[in-house]
């Protein structure tokens, strides 16, 4: 439990970390790329509007617009200008203020940007933007946009591998302290158990003088209704007291576990017999479909105690004249125990998921009829005896009204 607890604070403190964390470097990189691209549009529109020949006429102040940020971005750029016929035939490129000399590159730049009909664009590494005049020609000016897309990358991944830095720092300190941070909870429900269990014993002496005295009242007044329902309602107790006592037990991140090879069909036919029996009695039929040879690692007794709870539980809500089916198979490295019913109370998911809380009865009412006794904790003893064999168990509805208990355990 204590395990389990630890890893769920982990989990989703890591879970909110990290959601945190590439929220904030998103939004920052996201920031940071629209200026770099609001610049380089500036920059690129300021070029071709003022059809600037070299990086000196970006400080020439006959030129109109841009402001001293966009000038002196200008002043630095490398850019090619590309010119085209009334027929969309290129006629010449200049490349001399285009560092690389890439002419190729360029070219085909320039008339893919050209071609594809849209005013600007990036095409490569290049930022492009494309003009018509009056008479039919065309311009397209080509800004290499190589260095800044580089350093943008570079500060892309240098905040990504920081974030997972970040995170897996994170990690460490998570696992060195969550054991102190989560010991507030390990005390109250250690204290807790510890209630439970002293509680339990403390009762155990006056139920038990309670029950003697009206055993030996019933040898005195025999057949009286207030002694036999005295010594039902003791009993009632004692049943009570025990389960509580074996669950804190069961709960106990120390208690012992008696592992040994099993093969589950003797297990499952020796303890389903008896409740077959119940179930013929009351007009039910109970399949057991367990194939040879499915072994596993497990505590016999408390697998016993698991199945029989889950019978226990089938034989009281099953529909008569339906059938429970119990089953059980391998699935990968894990052993996939199911047991089903109709019932005539459907469940909400929300009941489902509660079913294997201490006390807790889908009933609103939490009526007990006389074929319905129990205290809500049968499921919660199960679900322990899952977790002690590293597995899991969740009820679920099938069909509408049939209701499913599914083990997961490993082998």
């Amino acid at each position: 439990m204590i395990k389990k607890l630890r890893l769920r604070f982990i989990r989703l403190a890591l879970i909110a970390l990290t959601l945190a964390m590439f929220v904030v470097v998103g939004v920052v990189d996201l920031a940071m790329w629209l200026n770099v691209k609001s610049e380089l549009y500036q920059t690129l529109n300021f070029i071709s509007e003022t059809n600037m020949a070299s990086p000196s006429d970006a400080f020439d102040p006959r030129l109109p617009g841009g402001s001293r940020r966009v000038r002196v971005m200008a002043g630095e750029s490398s850019w090619a200008r590309a010119f085209f016929d009334a027929e969309g035939e290129l006629k010449n490129i200049n490349i001399t203020q285009l560092v690389s000399k890439d002419e190729d590159t360029a070219r085909e730049a320039a008339l893919k940007a050209y071609a594809s009909q849209a005013e600007s664009g990036f095409y490569g590494i290049f930022l492009y933007r494309r003009r018509l005049n009056q008479e039919g020609t065309g311009t397209v000016t080509l800004l290499d946009c190589e260095n800044r897309l580089r350093s943008v990358n570079n500060l892309l991944l240098t905040s990504f591998i920081a974030c997972l830095g970040g995170i897996a720092l994170a990690f460490v300190i998570l696992v060195l302290s969550s054991k102190k941070a989560i010991m507030p909870t390990i005390r109250n429900m250690e204290r807790q158990k510890q209630f439970i269990t002293n509680a339990s014993h403390e009762l155990k002496t006056p139920i038990t003088v309670i029950s003697t005295n009206m055993e030996l009242l019933e040898t005195e007044y025999p057949g009286s209704q207030w002694v036999k329902g005295t010594l039902k309602q003791t009993g009632i107790m004692k049943k009570l007291v025990d389960e509580m006592v074996y669950l804190s037990r069961l709960e106990e991140e120390n208690s012992p576990l008696n592992l040994e090879k099993t093969e589950l069909k003797p297990l499952f036919d020796e303890v389903s017999e008896p409740f077959a029996a119940m179930a013929e009695y009351k007009g039910l039929e109970m399949q057991v479909n367990v194939p040879q040879g499915l072994y596993m690692a497990a505590d016999r007794a408390l697998i016993s105690r698991l199945i029989s709870t889950l019978l226990d539980n089938s034989v009281k809500y099953a529909v008569p004249g339906e059938p429970i089916c119990l089953s059980a198979a391998q699935e990968g490295k894990n052993v996939s125990i199911k047991l089903s019913n109709k019932t005539d109370t459907p469940l909400s998911r929300q009941d489902c998921e509660r079913l294997f809380e201490r006390f807790y009865r889908a009933e609103e009412s939490r009526f007990k009829t006389e074929d319905r006794q129990g205290f809500g904790i049968g499921l919660s003893i199960a679900s322990a005896i899952c977790e002690k064999h590293s597995g899991s168990i969740r009820a679920q509805m099938r069909d509408g009204d049939v209701i499913e208990f599914i083990c997961t355990l490993r082998r």
